[in-house]
């Protein structure tokens, strides 16, 4: 019995430690990439806004996300970097996954005759 608490800090306390250090290993990758942006890198904010950097500061950076538009962003709101490779990879899939329907789907159609109704009509 004396040694069960011990051994319940210690069972919580592992996980706990782990945790804040997988967390610490996260936020310097991210603090790493925000560090090393250049220009004409394609970037994701945390907003979930696109945009091509087009200047750097030590704090902010501007983003062009339409032609001729230019918007100034902190560095720490940009979320991720894009590649072109894994952008076409996306766009590829999500192509891939549009043309990709099953030939038994009821049409907009048949689905409505077989809809249940709220109504008494």
């Amino acid at each position: 019995m004396d040694l069960l608490l011990p051994l319940l800090l210690v069972a919580l306390l592992i996980p706990m430690f782990l945790g804040v250090r997988r967390q610490k290993r996260e936020m310097a990758k991210v603090t790493d990439m925000q560090d090393a942006l250049k220009v004409g890198d394609r970037v994701v904010t945390t907003s979930g806004l696109f945009g091509t950097v087009v200047e750097l500061d030590d704090s902010t950076v501007d983003l062009e996300i339409a032609e001729e538009v230019v918007t100034t962003w902190l560095r720490k709101s940009v979320l991720e970097v894009r590649n072109e490779d894994e952008a076409t990879d996306t766009e590829a899939a999500e192509a891939e996954a549009e043309d990709a329907v099953p030939a038994d789907t009821a049409t907009p159609a048949e689905a409505a005759d077989d809809a249940p109704r709220l109504t008494k009509d």
